[in-house]
């Protein structure tokens, strides 16, 4: 039997990885490299589809790209003078030197470039939940908060400069939607260059000043609670970095949207405007949970391993009082299947090992099959606050669909 959670430990995300049964880490496989199970796979690819659903409403296309590159690519965009000693380098046979991705927005520029665009199709929107990999030094290494395959649910907006405030505002209602969720509130925070330190970003400071400028505005516009953060600036522009606080009150930066000016420079990109002229494009990098890893860690804390229903990778489980109460409690749980709530039986044990074990494994609900309930066709719905009721199976059936798809917290 699982162990009862230490009071100091009960929020430790590693902890609940293994109660949960959703990762695990393997010495021959490597530090950093977390391998995910069938329920957190599950869990990922259900918060990938949610915001995927919050982008495919705001025109979001998806797009493909490999997990190497030549260095070239990063030469051209900067991120090799600054990245190349965090960067996994391969040789090809023929000598040519390569790396595995730290990041993505120059391939999605590549796609983006393989044609000339008429002001017209602007903006164009690219997203793509993918891997990426840097060589993190392995003491800083610290479950699924610091890893070295990083999962990004990553976007990049290509528009005109008139274009960004509207766009910056799409993604600020996606993040929004999303941590609503989960109950978190957020406070932004202004992550700007430091002039002191200029050497350490891209472009020039009329560009720094013109892309600072544009965010102040919006997030005063949004009459959102700002402060500023002087050097956190990422190195080819300004971002509106959001805050969250969890409930053991710390603070965690988690979804960002970055202005740049700098990489459109870089790579030339541009549209056809009114006048027939080429004129020059911006970007804009989102990204709403960030790292799929670092997020799960921090849900897992935020909300002691809790998965609401929606995100719970097992939702419901039945439980005979004994085997003579099994038939029916087979008939429960094969309907609730059927009807798209993921749901498990368990019938060795003692009852009250078995309800242990679901509220250890912090099962939404469990539904208790008994006399009553065999007689009456029925079952007891148990939640994690306690005793529902009993109730008809489609009667259960609707309840929790309806808390499924309000995705309620």
């Amino acid at each position: 039997m699982p162990e009862e959670p230490s009071k100091a430990s009960a929020h430790d995300h590693k902890r609940l990885g293994r109660e949960l049964d959703l990762f695990v880490f393997s010495d021959v496989v490597g530090a950093g490299l977390p391998l995910w199970t069938p329920r957190g796979t599950l869990v990922r690819n259900l918060l990938d589809d949610f915001v995927w659903e919050l982008r495919q409403k705001r025109g979001y296309q998806k797009v493909g790209i490999p997990h190497i590159t030549k260095k070239e690519l990063y030469e051209t965009s900067g991120h090799w003078d600054k990245f190349k000693d965090d960067l996994f380098r391969i040789k090809s046979r023929e000598g040519n030197e390569l790396a595995l991705k730290p990041m993505n927005c120059p391939h999605h520029i590549q796609i983006f470039a393989r044609r000339p665009h008429s002001y017209r199709e602007m903006p164009q929107r690219y997203c793509e939940t993918t891997m990426m990999y840097r060589d993190e030094q392995s003491g800083e290494l610290n479950g699924l908060s610091r890893v070295r395959a990083i999962t990004i649910d990553d976007a990049h907006t290509f528009c005109r400069e008139s274009q960004v405030k509207e766009e910056f505002l799409k993604v600020w209602d996606i993040v929004q939607e999303f941590y609503g969720a989960f109950g978190f509130e957020l406070t932004i925070r202004l992550s700007f260059h430091d002039p002191k330190q200029s050497e350490k970003y891209l472009g020039d400071k009329k560009k720094w000043k013109v892309a600072e400028d544009i965010l102040r505005a919006i997030a005063e516009e949004k009459g959102a609670e700002t402060s500023e953060g002087i050097g956190e600036a990422a190195f080819y522009g300004p971002k509106l970095d959001f805050m969250a606080k969890d409930s053991l009150g710390r603070d965690w930066q988690v979804a960002t949207i970055q202005l740049d000016m700098n990489m459109p420079e870089r790579f030339d990109l541009t549209c056809v405007n009114e006048k027939g002229e080429k004129e020059r494009i911006v970007m804009i990098h989102a990204a709403i949970m960030g790292s799929i890893e670092r997020f799960l860690s921090v849900i897992l804390e935020h909300l002691e391993g809790k998965l609401p229903l929606w995100l719970s990778p097992i939702q419901v489980m039945v439980l005979a009082v004994s085997e003579k109460h099994l038939p029916h409690a087979e008939n429960v749980a094969r309907e609730l299947n059927a009807a798209g709530i993921r749901t498990e039986l368990h019938a060795t044990d003692s009852l009250g090992k078995r309800i242990r074990v679901a509220k250890i494994q912090k099962v939404p609900y469990f539904l208790v099959i008994g006399d009553e309930e065999v007689s009456s066709k029925t079952a007891t719905l148990e939640g994690r606050a306690g005793k529902v009721g009993t109730f008809l199976v489609e009667e259960i059936i609707f309840q929790l669909q309806k808390e499924v798809d309000s995705r309620a917290s």
